[in-house]
């Protein structure tokens, strides 16, 4: 047979193949342009059972390259390289200082097929890197929320020009409240303003941002009444900006927690003044000492220990101490009395701190009034844009009202669309100088920015990867936003979520549609599912999960996400040993004598066969006897007989390798 055609069989290059056949113990010469044909048979199977033992030797490298990277990344020795959020592979390959072609290959091996400018996200790149040997830390970023940063610099420029000016009158107040969930925040908001607002919440836990007037010696305050999740940073920190005075309830029986020092953070970067509530004194296993101690920890100092934080010991439930903090309050805002004040005289402007669009009024917002007295009929600018007029605007507890002055709760209809919550609404002096609105122009509410950010990331990041596709519906914007965003934070090496679509109101038969095509899971919070789009659900399969408490719609998503955790194949080297005699060949394979040099040797495990250095088969230890006694393992230094199942054609003085292959499952941890 002509070399060329052996070789174009066996897909080698000529040459190659020519300068390899003496290697397998084949003498041609190297001018030689045919082989006898007697010779095609064996040479073809040398090739391929040398192609075999390259095979192997490169995953045995593989297999201890591995498990060598991964020892020195768990032991802190590996070298650390910060990424981005989003990298290309061109630029990764660079950061690494590998070739690419050997990122590219681990790229694949996790089933991820990226080009050279393709980008990976932070979470794939990080995986790769640890493969290569190497520890990926994040490069610090900006926060990626957006908020409406031209309407909080015009409501900064309006509240810095009244300090000074003749023209502003003092106001009530605005007090919010912040604290750990379940330390009795809305319990407190209850006693003071001797109505039950906690019925109407589900689990105990206020989902809604809440604002409330009460009157304490002639004098107004209003309050906002923020949740106690975590799932609502972002709007407690925005009822901050809006306050005047803070009150951070610590329970007496559960001291500063990690809501307590977001809190903390939160309070201290308004640099709002601030008053302490330890609330639950009643309770037996009350500890104010151990409270104020916890507070001193955190940089609040009690003024009884000596520091400038005021401490207050009430208990909502029994009533106690209430008027004590009121009055502390007053006596906070009677010292602050100079930046509480506004001009009633001016065109009003606010802050929207929740939006919601009414089956029976359509989009209603609450806005907090800051400056000036909203009228009725007034048209409403957000964000330079047209939003409506004024028709109708209610209290807090459902009062009619015609006019709302400064630090004033006010319910809003006549809206065309339900605003961000966090925007800042400002009555121009006519309508004719807000822009019209349309789908064109309006810019997306914070929710939507979340949602946006979120499947853009699963678009781009998410390779190689098990998503879950969520489809999310609420009753109310703000609860909409902060359920989006506590799924945002969903952060996992093998599995993620995606948002493929959002809504305020019940889950309607279009919703189940547009789930079952994205192959999405349905979460409902505060909402329910109509009669028709249950029966739907039912028939496409589609999962739908509801609940008035969000923390266990975000449990209903980390338990599911378990169940898409793929396994992962670990490697361990057990022991190695010789070949000392080949008692007998099986229909299966031989029955080794061998003897133990380092490590233990125990029946079931993966064998490899070297000879001087390479790999020449691979195989599996059936059992192990030490006599005629099965034995569970052999130790270092120990002589044995081993069952061995394999094709490799074992010699004595080869080396042996034994190790386990296990299909361990990952754990996810949300």
């Amino acid at each position: 047979m002509n070399i060329t055609a052996l070789a174009r069989k066996l897909r080698v290059p000529p040459e190659e193949l020519k300068a390899k056949l003496p290697e397998l113990g084949f003498d041609i010469g190297s001018k030689a342009l045919k082989i006898p044909d007697r010779d095609v048979g064996k040479i073809m199977a040398a090739w391929n059972d040398f192609k075999k033992r390259q095979y192997l030797q490169a995953k045995m490298e593989e297999q201890k390259t591995r498990t060598d990277r991964k020892a020195k990344v768990a032991s802190g020795d590996a070298p650390v390289i910060a990424l981005p959020p989003f990298i290309s592979v061109r630029e990764f390959s660079a950061l690494l200082q590998i070739p690419v072609a050997k990122v590219m290959q681990e790229l694949m091996r996790s089933g991820i097929l990226a080009s050279l400018n393709e980008r990976i996200d932070f979470d794939t790149a990080s995986i790769i890197a640890e493969d290569l040997g190497f520890k990926a830390v994040a490069q610090s970023t900006q926060s990626s929320h957006q908020t409406d940063d031209q309407g909080e610099d015009r409501l900064a420029q309006v509240k810095a020009a009244e300090v000074s000016a003749e023209t502003t009158a003092p106001r009530p107040p605005v007090i919010v409240v912040m604290g750990h969930v379940d330390h009795g925040k809305t319990s407190l908001l209850d006693a003071i303003r001797t109505t039950n607002v906690m019925a109407g919440e589900s689990g105990g836990i206020t989902q809604h941002i809440g604002a409330y007037q009460v009157v304490r010696r002639e004098k107004l305050l209003t309050f906002i009444d923020t949740p106690g999740h975590e799932a609502f940073t972002v709007m407690r920190s925005r009822g901050a900006k809006v306050a005047d005075i803070a009150i951070l309830v610590v329970a007496a029986d559960d001291g500063v927690q990690p809501q307590t020092k977001e809190a903390i953070d939160i309070i201290k970067a308004s640099k709002l003044p601030f008053v302490v509530a330890i609330n639950k004194i009643d309770k037996a296993e009350a500890n104010l000492e151990f409270v104020k101690g916890q507070l001193s920890e955190a940089g609040l100092t009690p003024e009884d220990w000596g520091g400038k934080t005021i401490c207050v010991p009430i208990s909502a439930k029994k009533m106690l101490h209430l008027e004590d903090l009121l009055d502390v309050l007053l006596l906070v805002a009677d010292l602050e009395k100079n930046n509480i004040v506004a001009n009633p005289n001016r065109l009003a402007l606010g802050t929207v701190i929740e939006s919601k669009v009414d089956k029976n009024s359509g989009p209603v917002a609450t806005v907090l009034i800051q400056t000036g007295t909203l009228n009725l009929q007034d048209p409403i600018g957000i964000r330079g844009f047209n939003y409506g007029r004024v028709r109708a605007m209610k209290s807090y507890d459902g009062q009619v009202l015609k006019t709302a002055g400064p630090s004033t709760p006010v319910k809003i209809l006549g809206l065309k669309v339900a605003p961000s919550v966090g925007d800042v609404l400002e009555v121009p002096a006519s309508a004719s100088a807000l822009e019209p609105l349309n789908e064109q122009n309006i810019r997306r509410t914070g929710a939507e920015e979340i949602s946006v950010k979120t499947t853009a990331q699963a678009a781009e990041g998410e390779d190689g990867k098990a998503v879950l596709n969520l489809f999310v519906k609420a009753d109310v914007l703000g609860s909409l936003e902060a359920l989006i965003g506590m799924l945002e934070k969903i952060t996992h090496d093998f599995v993620g979520v995606k948002i493929v679509g959002k809504g305020l109101g019940n889950v309607t038969d279009a919703d189940v549609l547009r789930a079952s095509a994205g192959n999405a899971m349905i979460l409902g919070f505060n909402v329910k599912t109509v009669g028709v789009a249950r029966e739907m659900a039912r028939d496409k399969e589609v999962e739908v999960v509801e609940n008035s408490v969000i923390y266990r719609l975000f449990e209903a998503v980390v338990n599911k996400l378990k169940t898409l955790v793929p396994s992962e194949k670990i490697y361990t080297e057990l022991g190695s040993g010789e070949v000392l005699m080949i008692f007998k060949k099986t229909p299966q394979g031989l029955i080794i004598g061998a003897k133990v040099k380092k490590g233990k040797f125990i029946p079931q495990a993966m064998l490899r066969v070297l000879r001087s250095g390479q790999v020449i088969g691979e195989g599996k230890v059936d059992s192990i006897k030490i006599g005629q006694t099965a034995v569970k393992d052999v130790l270092a230094g120990q002589d044995c007989g081993l069952l061995f199942t394999g094709k490799a054609k074992v010699e004595v003085g080869d080396q042996l390798e034994l190790y386990q292959e296990e299909i361990q499952a990952r754990t996810f941890a949300a």
